[in-house]
């Protein structure tokens, strides 16, 4: 058996229900979960590098307020009411280097007010964590694992490690494993975003099933808003993602599960 963790970034109080509604009924349906990497309290001025506001802000600007995702009570039901979805904390603001400094209590204060904003809005505790753009000191490391029982990321580097966690970290290297845990903390790594509008669209499939096939479990991450750039629906890139849902379904060998199941303890790592 292959397992697979479907992980969506940046869901946040401007996130129009709509959007997720039309990317993910098929996989709610199927029965197959949905990992909501949500940010707890969305900056209104992030911008991507050439100034624009960043897509998950859906065009709006707000200098440098911050928005609660409990602002937005009808987006909380929705994925209250749809037991499919799992929620994930994705930083705190989504600020840049949010979670590269160093200062241990800045980061604390950052991961427990982003806890606190989802508490807050009536989601349960995230038991899992996701750093905007993969980006993760040493400290911020250690304090997310203190707070965490999964950490989600595109790598992990030896150098922001605390020396406790090397032999496990090494022996992943060695064995060539994605997968791997210090504590009681189980740090999960994946391949890219092989659902991406930056991808070729004619070889995405493809790639999506090779990487499936290549693991025991295979984190699957993509964003919403990449689906409705320029606030017009992608009709190919959903096509996409909407065939993946159809061969997570059809196959007996593959199962969909959350992070809640890793936790669990549900879930073979390797």
């Amino acid at each position: 058996m292959r397992y697979v963790i479907l992980r969506d970034d940046d869901t946040n109080t401007l996130t129009p229900i709509e959007c997720l509604e039309r990317l993910y009924r098929p996989f709610l349906e199927r029965g197959l979960p949905v990992n909501l990497s949500v940010i707890p309290e969305v900056r209104m001025n992030l911008t991507t590098p050439d100034g624009r506001p960043e897509g998950f802000l859906m065009g709006r600007r707000g200098g440098d307020a911050t928005k609660p995702i409990g602002q937005n009570p009808k987006l909380v039901r929705y994925v209250l009411n749809n037991p499919g979805y799992h929620v994930a904390q994705h930083g705190c603001h989504h600020d840049y280097f949010e979670f590269a400094f160093t200062d241990p209590l800045e980061i604390t204060q950052r991961l427990e007010k982003g806890t606190l904003q989802l508490l807050d809005a009536g989601f349960p505790r995230p038991q899992t964590f996701v750093a905007p753009h993969d980006k993760f000191s040493r400290a911020s490391l250690v304090e997310s694992a203190k707070r965490f029982y999964v950490l989600s990321s595109g790598w992990f580097e030896l150098r922001y490690l605390p020396p406790s966690w090397w032999p496990r970290y090494l022996r992943k290297k060695v064995f060539q494993t994605a997968h791997w845990q210090a504590g009681h903390t189980i740090f999960l790594s994946h391949p890219g975003c092989l659902l991406s509008c930056n991808r070729p669209y004619d070889a995405m499939f493809e790639s999506v099933t090779a990487a499936i096939r290549t693991q025991r479990l295979t984190v699957l991450v993509t964003h919403w808003w990449e689906y409705f750039r320029n606030n017009q629906a992608d009709e190919r890139f959903i096509e996409i993602l909407h065939e993946t849902a159809n061969f997570l379904a059809r196959d007996p060998s593959i199962e969909v599960v959350s992070f809640d199941d890793v936790v669990a303890g549900r879930v073979p790592l390797d």
